[in-house]
């Protein structure tokens, strides 16, 4: 054979086995398929399996800068932990009408990919078909959007996606076919009614979903722009994040620095008070802090009395944004509370990981997790799942 032919054969070979992992193909990421296993090993602190398993809950977890969307479920007491890699994910979102998960892609261009449980392997994997327990969610959609949207959170508002478009200071509405809307954002962008969508001045970074957007409110990092924005070294966050109302589109509650994650449960807004670890409620226009946990705070989920809420490191370039951490002390992680106490009734830990994003609790009975285990794979089982998943809605009667 010709130098040539050898080069043509090599170049073959190399691109027949290239696209073969599922991790792979559903992440359209070529590095998918190599996730460092440090970064999901865990310390688990107190009753933390307990809390999931008593709650029948698995706790969807985003790691933006490992690029990992991690679940966690304790299925019969016994302990899991799952994960689809997906480029810098952010902001979750469970549709429980349709019983599908959201994910937001916060890289240029973004994207939200959407997650559906697989039910059953259809007569194609060659046992005339079956139910797969665990129900693993799995890639059956993607939308791209241009990167200047800069998307943060997710919620469902009145029964439709919709996302924070940071880098326009709004609140956009996903449509059916693939496209957005601007639908909200505050007084302050506007000069003589009209808006200023140009670039990020307040950080405005998430969404505590109501059943429309009037009843919605939203959390940011300054009330009006200024010449110092957001990502610059200078820019001013002790005290000045505030907590919009969506009916008036004015802030509602003041002196909160760099707050994230507002969700309303039982009634009350909370929300996270990130740059000094807290999480707690807006009562009478002011933060109130329910808990103080070891690091960054973001990513708030509820299921009943239980709240949800995750930790970050603090990355050395954005140090001026957190002045009441100890940063040397902060941990990445997630922690059970008991929202009628503030106690913590257990966490887990990620040693050598970075910053957590969202956290979203989903009953156990919709999906026990993702399709890839912690520790060794399962590549029989990967290839046989993402060859013939099913994940036709089921009756709900049944």
């Amino acid at each position: 054979m010709s130098a040539n032919g050898r080069a043509r054969a090599a170049l073959r070979a190399r691109h027949d086995a290239a696209w073969r992992d599922p991790a792979e193909v559903g992440a359209l990421w070529r590095e998918a398929g190599a996730v460092d296993p440090r970064l999901l090993a865990q310390r688990v602190r107190g009753a933390f399996w307990d809390v999931l398993a008593e709650a029948d809950l698995t706790l969807l977890v985003t790691r933006e800068y490992e690029h990992l969307v991690l679940a966690l479920s304790a299925p019969g007491g016994r302990p899991a932990t799952t994960y689809l890699p997906l480029p810098h994910p952010s902001g979750l979102a469970w549709d429980a009408e349709r019983r599908q998960l959201h994910v937001a892609s916060t890289r240029n261009p973004n994207a939200v990919y959407t997650l559906r449980p697989a039910r059953a392997l259809g007569a194609a994997a060659g046992r005339g078909g079956r139910e797969v327990p665990d129900r693993p969610l799995l890639p059956a959609g993607c939308h791209f959007h241009p990167g200047c949207l800069y998307l943060h959170d997710l919620a469902i508002v009145g029964g439709v996606l919709h996302g924070n478009a940071v880098g326009q200071n709004a609140i956009v509405r996903f449509e059916p076919d693939g496209g957005h809307t601007r639908v909200w954002w505050p007084r302050a962008i506007e000069t003589r009614g009209v808006p200023d969508f140009a670039r990020n001045y307040l950080q405005l970074n998430s969404i505590a979903a109501g059943p429309d957007l009037a009843h919605s409110f939203f959390s940011a990092s300054a009330d009006a722009p200024a010449t110092r924005r957001p990502g610059q070294r200078n820019f001013p966050v002790d005290g000045r994040g505030v907590v919009f109302d969506g009916a008036t589109r004015e802030p509602i509650a003041r002196g909160l620095t760099r707050p994230h994650s507002a969700r309303l449960a039982a009634g009350r807004i909370w929300v996270a008070n990130s740059g000094y670890g807290e999480v707690g409620v807006v009562d009478g226009g002011r933060f109130e802090p329910h808990a103080r946990l070891p690091g960054w705070t973001r990513g708030l989920g509820f299921a009943g009395h239980l709240a949800f809420a995750g930790t970050s490191r603090v990355l050395p370039r954005f140090r001026q944004y957190a002045p009441g951490l100890d940063l040397d002390e902060s941990r990445c992680g997630v922690h059970a509370l008991d929202t009628r106490t503030g106690r913590v009734l257990g966490s887990v830990l990620w040693p050598f990981g970075n910053q957590i994003f969202a956290v979203e609790p989903v009953p156990g009975r919709e999906t026990r997790g993702l399709p890839f285990a912690a520790g060794r794979r399962a590549r029989d089982r990967e290839r046989e799942l993402f060859y013939a998943y099913d994940t036709t809605e089921e009756d709900r009667g049944s």
